[in-house]
């Protein structure tokens, strides 16, 4: 496992939970596989995130097998290749479009949901958007109803030896913008 200070690259400006500051998108990756009750837990935390209408719109493709990843592998981009293959299990984010306006917004209140309890469970997750969409709805046989958002690799940390160097250099967790910069009051401004 890293061994990675998170509170070297982020302060929060406000009291939070540590799980917040913590939960960030390694990439070094063990193939240590993760067991059962360990992966569904974190399916079950995604399954109570909120949603309009309570249409929970959000499903998603899990490959925990060797046969299935290599499937995945096939329409996910060469530079998330290069870390993601070892991965232990990989989910694709997809939503039924026609269940309600906020079906993508909900999928990514489930995603959110998913990646905390993994931090709670000491799993690590890295979501992509570095694949491609068309290539996975062909291979995976998803109907043109569910639109399909991100690839999560989901797995234990390794140390960032694992990785190629130039993928080593950014083995670190990100800072956020100030809320300074987020929120606006009564208005747009830019």
């Amino acid at each position: 496992m890293s061994n990675i200070n998170v509170h070297d690259y982020r302060q929060a400006e406000y009291d939070i939970d540590d799980l917040f500051l913590e939960r960030w998108s390694p990439r070094a990756f063990s193939e240590k596989e993760v067991d059962e009750k360990t992966l569904m837990s974190i399916f079950e935390a995604a399954r109570w995130a909120p949603s309009g209408s309570n249409k929970q719109p959000w499903r998603f493709i899990i490959a925990r097998n060797k046969e299935d990843r290599e499937k995945f592998h096939q329409f996910i981009m060469d530079g998330n290749r290069a870390w993601c293959e070892k991965a232990p299990a990989l989910a694709l984010v997809i939503s039924d479009s026609e269940a309600n306006g906020s079906h993508a917004f909900d999928a990514g209140a489930a995603w959110g949901f998913l990646s905390l309890q993994a931090r709670q469970k000491g799993l690590i997750t890295h979501a992509m958007g570095g694949f491609y969409k068309d290539k996975a709805r062909e291979i995976l046989d998803i109907p043109e109803q569910y639109a399909i958002h991100a690839v999560i690799a989901i797995g234990y940390q390794d140390d960032v030896s694992v990785l190629e160097e130039k993928l080593q250099e950014r083995e670190k967790p990100s800072d956020r913008r100030s809320l300074k910069e987020t929120i606006m009051e009564g208005t747009f401004l830019e």
